[in-house]
């Protein structure tokens, strides 16, 4: 396999300009990517925080199975503008799968997820035995 390199200087040719696959606009500036995920960690468990502005709770699925834990969407949308001599029907489908192995700590029974303002939350407590104990004193013997 080789690496096919794209010239997107400032000023395109003319050649390209004119063979672009999409005249009508709408495609060629679309860029997939996957959302960006925040992971911290406190002595409680992990957070994660997933950016995905502009969808519902109910567009997610997020299952655990065998440790793994997996933060899927699928969606869909048509849209179709009809005027005096023309149509012009878009279709747009967006899609993401997140995998992320869970480490033996989490206790995967008590994962919670919410959505609110854009970011999907994901809190993974750990198990009681992984908690941090708490100072306790021990007495000195005789």
């Amino acid at each position: 396999m080789s690496i096919i390199t794209r010239n997107t200087g400032m000023f395109p040719t003319l050649m390209n300009e004119f063979f672009k696959p999409d005249w009508f606009g709408g495609s060629e500036n679309y860029v997939s990517t996957l959302p960006a995920v925040n992971i911290k960690e406190d002595d409680m468990g992990f957070h994660l925080e997933l950016a995905i502005p502009g969808r519902n709770k109910n567009d997610f699925n997020v299952e655990v199975d065998n440790d793994v834990l997996t933060i899927s969407m699928e969606s869909k949308t048509e849209d179709e503008k009809k005027e005096e001599n023309y149509t012009r029907r878009e279709f747009s489908y967006s899609s993401f799968r997140r995998s992320f192995t869970l480490p033996e700590t989490v206790n995967s029974d008590k994962i919670k997820a919410s959505y609110k303002e854009g970011i999907l939350h994901l809190d993974l407590p750990k198990k009681e035995e992984a908690l941090p104990k708490p100072k306790r004193m021990i007495e000195i013997g005789k």
